[in-house]
């Protein structure tokens, strides 16, 4: 008896926590036939040899990318300098300008600079890993600002709402409650990719999030320093949780109970030993300390002991909050500096140490054949825009965005997607300076899954609406 007291010393809550945030997850239990199938017919979908990795940073709160990619052309500019104001706009001569050698290769009319903040963006640009897609949103269809003010076309529901934004970005599916994230999708299709896998395809540096919600795979958790373990749990009394684990239950709910837990421990440390021989790297450019920049620090750890783990796809979700950027947007003496530059600021230098932390180990680790960087996409995410007017000291929520993708297979150093006419009441305005978008999250999305593995019969079972627009694939990945 004494050893089931133990096990019943956990709460209920930890139980659920664990079991949810650092159990396996790898095959966890569905009822769904249909599912099942889906995961049978994917397996045959992409090359069972090929390693692939994608990561989501989203960026909570709703990235004013108005600030983030800027129009150059002195009339432009003029216009948009004009609209945001003194406490907003970043004077021309301290944007990082995408010209000369940084120019996009492709060509869409306009000209553009980068926050100042944006070094490691900039770099990264002009070297053809970054792309740039602009004005990208949540869509039911396509849709005319006309179409919008007269509302003879649906829009998504709760429009400029936190929460359900977040929840349309990460679903992919905005005209009916959805159970699924669309990462959460495309990992169920492709699980049996790697049937000797020994962590959850699905990995979380930023707790439980919707966008990897799976009817079959679990999100696994891992902090910044490792592994999800039992605090206080070591030695002799891990040991003594284990063999008790290990025991035969005849109640079905105590028997699932310790399934998970065992399955829990295992995977810690599996984990934590795969990753430990990277716990000493010297990185050629240093990870910040910020929460973001050690988040993607863990994913590149993650990603070098991958064939530890024996992984062919992992799907990472990270987050970076305070993008709620209402007031104090800028610094009151200095609009390049403030709330927003900072947040810019790391975003840039944690994506640029992550990208050149993947091009150390593609050339320094042992095993390595010097192809990681190109097998690995990155993708920022947001709630929404913000409003291009300032409301005084900041912005308010707005729609459409503009975002980035990272990564060597990326079709770098161009943009795609449509630059908004910057007017309010404009032809792409809903009337107060929020962007309607251009390019739809099904068509961004649907482009990164097709790269990952996903086949072009198969996107619109992660994509349910997809074909409600001109294109599935942006042409942004190789």
């Amino acid at each position: 008896m004494k050893k089931r007291m133990d096990i019943h010393e956990l709460s209920r809550r930890d139980f659920i926590r664990h079991a949810t945030c650092a159990a396996l997850g790898t095959l966890a239990s569905s009822h769904m036939i249909r599912d099942l199938r889906i995961m049978n017919a994917a397996a045959q979908l992409a090359d069972p040899s090929d390693y692939k990795a994608l990561i989501c940073i989203f960026l909570a709160g709703g990235n004013d990318a108005n600030n983030l990619i800027v129009p150059s052309i002195p009339s432009e500019y003029d216009n948009y300098a004009a609209i945001r104001g003194d406490s907003l706009a970043i004077p021309r001569g301290n944007l990082l300008l995408l010209d000369g050698s940084y120019a996009p290769l492709n060509s869409d009319g306009h000209e553009y600079g980068l926050h100042p903040s944006c070094s490691g963006l900039h770099t990264l640009f002009g070297e053809g890993k970054l792309a740039l897609l602009l004005n990208a949103g949540t869509l039911m269809y396509p849709i005319t600002s006309a179409q919008y003010k007269n509302k003879s076309v649906a829009v998504p529901p709760q429009l400029f709402s936190h929460s359900d934004q977040i929840m349309q970005w990460q679903t992919s599916i905005l005209d009916q409650p959805a159970r699924t994230g669309w990462g959460g999708r495309m990992a169920d299709l492709l699980n049996t990719l790697q049937p000797d896998a020994k962590i959850s395809l699905s990995v979380t540096l930023a707790g439980a999030n919707t966008f990897e919600v799976g009817n079959v795979v679990s999100q696994y958790a891992v902090s910044t320093s490792g592994a999800v373990t039992l605090t206080g749990v070591t030695g002799a009394r891990l040991q003594a949780m284990k063999d008790v684990l290990g025991l035969s239950y005849p109640n079905m709910q105590e028997q699932a109970y310790s399934t998970v837990m065992a399955h829990s421990i295992a995977a810690s440390e599996l984990l934590n030993a795969a990753i430990a021989p990277s716990a000493s790297t010297t990185w050629t450019t240093p990870f910040p300390t910020s929460s973001l920049g050690q988040q993607l620090r863990m994913v590149a750890r993650v990603i070098a002991a991958r064939e530890a783990l024996s992984m062919k796809r992992q799907i990472f979700f990270c987050q970076a909050g305070g993008y709620d950027t209402h007031a104090n947007q800028t610094s009151a003496q200095d609009v390049t500096t403030g709330a927003h530059a900072n947040l810019l600021g790391e975003l840039s230098n944690s994506m640029f140490a992550f990208q050149r932390a993947l091009e150390q180990i593609a050339t320094t680790f042992p095993g390595e054949d010097g192809t990681l960087g190109s097998k690995v996409t990155s993708f920022t995410a947001s709630d929404f825009g913000r409003t291009f007017p300032a409301n005084g000291s900041g912005s308010d929520h707005g729609w459409g965005s503009h975002h980035l993708i990272m990564g060597g297979a990326v079709q770098g150093r161009k943009t795609y997607g449509t630059f908004p006419v910057l007017a309010v009441n404009g032809p792409d305005d809903t009337s107060t300076g929020r962007w309607i978008p251009r390019v739809s999250v099904d068509q961004y999305s649907a482009t990164l899954a097709k790269w990952f593995g996903v086949g072009a019969s198969e996107i619109p079972v992660v994509f349910p609406n997809v074909g409600r627009f001109s294109t599935a694939d942006l042409g942004f990945m190789g």
